[in-house]
Order: structure tokens, then sequence, then C-alpha cells
């Protein structure tokens, strides 16, 4: 049976390559279309009523580029990669070369570099220095802060725990990511923890939307089932302190008479009543969400990023002032860590679909639009694969050993991707010599086949690569060339007329009057 399933994907990709155009008019179309779009471009100098900003978390260029050819083959452009204006994207934290989640999260939220794993503060305060943590002048004012302060909403989407390192530079402070319940700050700590800063402090408390998992995170001594167990990861924790923070959340709405809702599964987010709804809250997990292709699509079960994106866009766009929305496609970075790369390239299209609900839903007249990343993965591309192949497929044996290899590769991994053996052999001066496992004896096109690392590690880990940055609508065009990570806050804010960044254009464009104000009268004297 498996025989046959392998000879006829084999007969489905030659009848594919059949199929491919290389005539010289194919390749001239390609580009006259590229180059009729280019020349159609025009900068949009609007305010920025909207800004949605997808984190698509450890999506370096190569998980773009394996997502596409995946999707559509070589030639396709995803979603994003049609919009108007694109840089890059320097990911460097203030003290690693190659950096995690919270920090790069903060640099574009916030607006400066930061120390590794930690969560909107400067970075004065070291890993783990809750007392400096404390002290209100190292703490960062973020992107949904700075809209809330101009009477506009804001909320974030994740398939991740709401208190994870993405998001929670949104709201929180702290001198440790990993410090997301009471049960992982050091013992008598005068620091809250990320879970209870979300639903306690402001700006959290007053965010409009919050969708994502991390059940466990908020309910003191939650519950699991078989679906969806309670995680005892090192990578989380579990609340043990008595405190239930989602029925906090209810208290907190009704007390001050806001209209909110609170929802757990996919059939209660479908039945949302979007017009007696002003505050959202959907907790679908206890830990992180469900792989895309694993998820529970009935009543009980998970909804998928672009289902959240198009609850949460119908909640924010009530206010007549506008909004700021984060959505993180966190996935992504679970799937890599796991050397996973079908896995990672499939929510990487899971996010696609939430763009291009995102992009359906909005105006680009007034809504700015961004897909970024915040650090790449390891992932690489490898050998001379035929066009049209499988990007999961074999690339070519090796012309040093003659044993195949696949397109898709790590220079990380955790001990499954390990595919090395070491075999003695009396005969070889060294006594032992190196091979690698043949993978066109498995089934490379399974989601959770474990593409090969040069170095073995717990887990595969970051890269330190840039990364790309896509936008459209108003403001888009500030996205031009190579920037610093942190640049992405500075051109939000000044799209949308944030804080100091409306202040500053202001000056800028009077001093330039002035300018030339004295210059005509310099000339008519």
């Amino acid at each position: 049976m498996r025989a046959r399933s392998v000879l006829a994907f084999c007969a489905f990709i030659v009848s594919v390559r059949s199929t491919l155009r290389t005539d010289r008019q194919f390749w001239l179309d390609l580009a006259h279309n590229e180059l009729e779009e280019a020349l159609k471009v025009k900068w949009n100098l609007n305010p920025a009523k909207n800004v949605i900003l997808f984190i698509g978390d450890g999506m370096g260029p190569n998980t773009v580029t394996a997502a596409r050819i995946y999707k559509g083959g070589e030639s396709h452009r995803l979603v994003f990669e049609k919009f108007p204006h694109m840089g890059f994207l320097k990911t460097y934290s203030a003290n690693k070369m190659v950096p995690d989640s919270a920090c790069t999260a903060t640099a574009m939220f916030s607006g400066v570099k930061v120390n590794q794993d930690t969560v909107g503060v400067d970075a004065t305060v070291q890993h783990r220095d809750c007392e400096a943590s404390l002290q209100t002048e190292t703490r960062l004012q973020s992107l949904a802060a700075l809209a809330l302060d101009a009477n506009k909403s804001a909320g974030f989407v994740t398939t991740m725990r709401v208190t994870h390192a993405t998001p929670s530079p949104l709201y929180a402070h702290s001198a440790s990511r990993s410090w997301e319940c009471e049960a992982s700050l050091p013992n008598h700590s005068p620091c809250k923890d990320i879970a209870r800063q979300l639903v306690e402090d402001w700006p959290g408390r007053d965010l409009q939307v919050i969708m994502g998992g991390g059940r466990q995170q908020l309910v003191s001594n939650a519950t699991g089932t078989d679906e969806d167990p309670i995680s005892t990861s090192p990578w989380t924790c579990y609340r043990q302190d008595g405190r239930n923070l989602i029925e906090q959340y209810k208290t907190d709405k009704e007390t001050r008479g806001l209209k909110h809702s609170v929802v757990m599964n996919n059939q209660e987010l479908r039945e949302l009543n979007v017009n007696e709804t002003d505050y959202l809250l959907g907790i679908f997990s206890n830990e992180h969400l469900s792989y895309e292709h694993e998820r529970n699509k009935g009543p009980e079960g998970m909804p998928s990023l672009a289902e959240m994106v198009r609850a949460a866009i119908k909640v924010l766009q009530k206010n007549e002032n506008g909004y700021f929305l984060m959505v993180e496609g966190g996935n992504i970075d679970m799937a890599h860590h796991r050397g996973w790369a079908k896995v990672a390239v499939s929510e990487t299209l899971a996010m696609e679909k939430a763009v291009q609900v995102a992009a359906d839903m909005t105006d680009e007249e007034d809504t700015l639009l961004i897909v970024t990343s915040d650090h790449t993965h390891t992932l690489n591309i490898n050998g001379y694969p035929n066009r049209g192949s499988s990007i999961f497929g074999i690339a070519q044996p090796s012309s040093y050993d003659g044993v195949n290899y696949t397109t898709l590769s790590y220079a990380t991994g955790g001990p499954g991707s390990f595919q090395f053996y070491v075999h003695k052999d009396p005969t070889l001066p060294t006594g032992s010599m190196v091979t690698r496992r043949d993978p066109s004896t498995e089934d490379t096109e399974q989601y959770n086949y474990t593409q090969i690392a040069g170095i073995q590690l717990v887990e595969n880990y970051h890269g330190g690569g840039d990364v790309a940055i896509y936008a459209r609508g108003p403001y888009s065009h500030l996205f031009h060339n190579v920037h610093e990570q942190h640049y992405v806050f500075h051109a939000i804010s000044h799209a949308a007329k944030f804080g100091n960044e409306s202040r500053s254009s202001a000056v800028q464009v009077s001093a330039f009057h002035l300018a030339i104000i004295a210059a005509i009268s310099f000339f008519m004297l």
C-alpha cells in the first residue's frame, strides 16, 4: 500500500513538472505584471485610523518561501507578499545577537531595544531583577497604551497563552518572561505576575479584546481534559494561589458597567453578540492553542486564528476613533522549536488566512496593515531540487557520501532531529565513521517528520537573521529598507499620530514652514 502511494505521488509530481511553464513569454509576462503593479504604487498620507500588526513568531524569510512554494509553487505569492511596501528588520536585542520573543516584541511595541527574556522594561533592567523592574522610570509604554490614550480601542489575539512572551509587552512590565503566574515568581517577591498585570493593571484591564490560551495561568488549580490537558512543562506555570482571574475580569467589567463577554470555545465565539460586547475575553485552552491541523473544529473546540481575528475586528471597529490590534501566529515558532517544518509552514498559511480576513474587513485608505516576525529560525532550503517538486521532499543524493537529503533542514535541533550515526570500523584510521539516516526510506511529508539538524541541542534554537516586514495602508511607505526592529513602534506611532510622534511631527512641520517664510523674506529684501 505504501509503495503504491509513493508511486502515485511521484506520478503526480511528474505531471506537475510537465505543466510548469518555462517559455520566454511566461517570464516576460511575470516581470511585466510586477512592473505594472509597482508603477501604480502611491504613497498614502492619510492618518492611520486603525493599525493591525501581525507577528508570525519565528517566521523567517525561509519559512515564508517554503509556505509560498507549498501553497502555490515557486512563482506564487502569499497575500501579504502582494502588499506594496516592505523592508527588513534587524532583530538583535540590547544584549544578544540572537534574540528571544520577549525582547523583540518589547522593541516593536515600545520603541527601544531591551535585554533578552525581559518584558516591557528598558535595558537598565537585567533578567530576573525584580526590584529594578518596579522603578517607574524603567517601565515602557506600548502601542496598546498609546492607542487607549488616544481614545482608540486596543487588543490582541494569539495562538499562545495570553501571558506569553509576545503579547505580554503590550500590557506588562516584568524582569522575566517566565513570571506568567505566581508559581513562577521567586519566593516573597514584591513583583506581580504577568497574568495579574493583564487583569488588574492598566492598560491590560482596559484592553477591549484579549484572545488566546493560558487558562492555567489565570485560574488557580485549573483542571484539564484528555484533549486539553494541564501542562507541567518547565516552560510554563500553574496558578495555585486561589485566584480566579477570569471571574475577577468579569467582576471588574460588571462593577464599571461595561458590556463584556467571556467565551471559552468555538460555539460561544460563533454565538457572540457583538452589539452587546465592548470588551471580549476569549480563553480557549489551558496552554497554547492546538496546531491548526490538529485543532478540534467542533462546538467545544478551539477557534482558528482567522476566526479570532474576525471577531476581534468586529468588536474593535465599533469605536469610531479607531483601534490597534496585535495578532500573533505563535505556533509557527512552536513547530520550529520541535523541528517540524511542515507544521511551521502549515501555521504560516493559517496566519495568512487571518491576514486575508483582516484585509477583507478593512479599508487600506484608513487602516495600516503590517505583517512581520519577531525573529527567524535556522530553517534552510538546500540542494538543487527540481522546480515543482515537494518542498518537504528529497533534494538529491549527497555528492559526498551518496546518501539522500531533504530540501529542508535546520542548523540546530533537538534529539529527534539528530540523524547522524557513528559506526565502528577497525579498518579506518580513526576506528569509526559517521553516516546519516536516508530520508528516502521515511515519509517526509508527515506533519511530525523531524528535519535533520547539524547541531544537537535540547530543541531548535532561534536564528539571528533579519526578518521581512510587509505593509499596506497609511504611511506603509515608511517600511522601505533595512530598519532597526524598534523602528516599527516609531513608524506606527507616526502613522497613527500617537503621543510624542504626533507632537514632534507638528513641530517639524512648523519648523519647515518657518524656514520657508524666512527664505521668502530674505529674497524679498
